[in-house]
């Protein structure tokens, strides 16, 4: 029999943790389940008695066990805590999409598109970027109630 290459060593103070995080019901489905994970491998079952008691597929709790021994207990969260996103559009550049929004589409179009929108943002010299995706301004469209009209997020009413 092999050994397991992930350990789960939980502390007493570990175990009153994840105790009262699955007690509470305010988690998500998921978080709560990795917890549960840690605390049955704590108990010393095999990964697949772990997928029977909680209900789960057969990698799931080596994952479980896996992010334990890198992040701690804050594996039982999905997202790492050092993840963070750079803003494609700025508030110059958004208030810029906007008004180009609200214009009118150029010649030969009946209607702005995303896409439309997205190159002639690319194409104005104020801004300096070398591509934005028409999901980019999708969503920074909606936002703003004043472009709803517009009729470019997908409402076909």
């Amino acid at each position: 029999m092999s050994r397991k290459k992930h350990v789960v060593d939980l502390s007493d103070e570990e175990r009153r943790t994840l105790d009262w995080f699955i007690s509470t019901g305010e988690r998500k489905a998921e978080d709560n389940m990795r917890a549960r994970i840690l605390l049955k491998a704590d108990d010393g079952l095999t990964d697949a008695e772990i997928c029977e008691h909680v209900g789960c597929s057969i990698g799931t709790p080596y994952k479980a066990r896996k992010n334990y021994c890198k992040r701690g207990l804050a594996a039982i969260h999905r997202r790492k805590p050092d993840r963070e996103y750079e803003r494609k559009l700025d508030g110059d550049a958004e208030a810029r999409l906007i008004k180009l929004a609200c214009n009118d589409p150029p010649e030969g179009y009946a209607r702005w598109t995303l896409h439309l929108l997205a190159d002639e943002l690319v194409t104005l010299d104020e801004i300096d970027f070398e591509s934005i995706s028409h999901e980019t301004v999708r969503r920074r469209l909606k936002k703003h109630p004043q472009t709803a009209s517009l009729r470019l997020l997908g409402d076909s009413r």
